[in-house]
């Protein structure tokens, strides 16, 4: 049977929602600070997940992870391709694009990736490739 990859999601055993009432740090944050590794996800009816993927999470959009920043203090951001969306690294770019220059991105890419393709994404914000090894998470 294969998972959906767009619209509403059926809620599994594990499934975690967004948190939309963090505390603050109890200290100041150093000026400059930058969350290091954080993803988004979909929204899914956008940007689709993967079929080969091996978790659906609710969708967690790019204004959410920037309200996140702004409200735990950081200046910026590491959008790193969450292993959900595959090699699709639209919902990553698009979030690198619509920072205001606050945030660049870590891809995922097929062994096929021409240099055209890289280009694009170094143009967006890119400035790293994810290699996964974790079974629990790729094939």
């Amino acid at each position: 049977m294969s998972k959906p990859t767009t619209g509403d999601f059926t809620k599994t055993s594990g499934w975690l929602d967004w948190f939309d009432g963090p505390s603050k740090p109890r200290f100041q944050l150093p000026a400059g600070a930058v969350d290091a590794h954080c993803h988004v996800f979909g929204p899914g009816a956008e940007f689709p997940y993967a079929p080969e993927r091996k978790y659906t999470p609710c969708d967690a959009s790019k204004q959410q992870l920037y309200a996140l920043r702004d409200h735990l203090g950081f200046a910026r951001n590491v959008v790193v391709q969450a292993t959900c969306h595959g090699a699709d690294n639209r919902a990553m770019v698009d979030a690198c694009l619509s920072s205001g220059g606050k945030a660049r991105g870590v891809a995922t890419v097929k062994r096929s990736v021409t240099d055209e393709e890289l280009q694009a994404l170094h143009a967006a914000g890119v400035r790293g490739v994810r290699f996964n090894f974790v079974k629990r998470l790729v094939d």
